[in-house]
């Protein structure tokens, strides 16, 4: 059951990245997305699933996504195109409140994944996320949206 509703969403993010939703592609997807949890399947054998999971929770950390790609980019465009550019970027350290490697890893893929910050490293303690900001000019409201975006979603989502 959970290989399915892993694959699914798998099948249908191959479908929009392809840009092809006809159902031989579907299917397409849903096979490489079954293949693909079969290959990373040993990775996390004996590791215990996140405790719940939350499917409206996850549907609103994709809505939270896409919305800030959006809003991202726009900022990222503008601040090139300016004929000034002020700048202050820098690299801060944002301590993280989730615990799990998956929680983790969604939260530096989700910043990466987002223009203008970029997730640079993970303490070793696993208690610091190091991020690269292109306007870090005030660190701790990027502190501050990281937290009271990605990380409360994720943590709503999976916790």
């Amino acid at each position: 059951m959970t290989v399915l509703f892993l694959s699914l969403p798998l099948a249908v993010a191959w479908v929009a990245v392809t840009g092809s939703a006809s159902p031989l592609n579907f299917v397409l997807g849903l096979a490489l997305s079954l293949l693909s949890l079969a290959v990373v399947r040993e990775a996390f054998a004996g590791r215990s699933p996140p405790r719940r999971i939350r499917p409206w929770h996850i549907f609103l950390l994709a809505g939270l996504f896409l919305w800030e790609l959006a809003l991202s980019a726009w900022r990222v465009a503008l601040t090139v195109l300016s004929p000034r550019m002020q700048l202050a970027p820098g690299i801060l350290a944002f301590p993280l409140t989730v615990r799990t490697d998956f929680e983790i890893t969604l939260l530096a893929n989700l910043i990466t994944l987002t223009p203008g910050t970029l997730s640079v490293d993970v303490s070793e303690d696993r208690r610091t996320l190091y991020v690269h900001a292109l306007d870090c000019a005030d660190p701790a409201a990027v502190r501050r949206d990281i937290a009271g975006g990605f990380e409360r979603r994720i943590m709503e989502a999976f916790g």
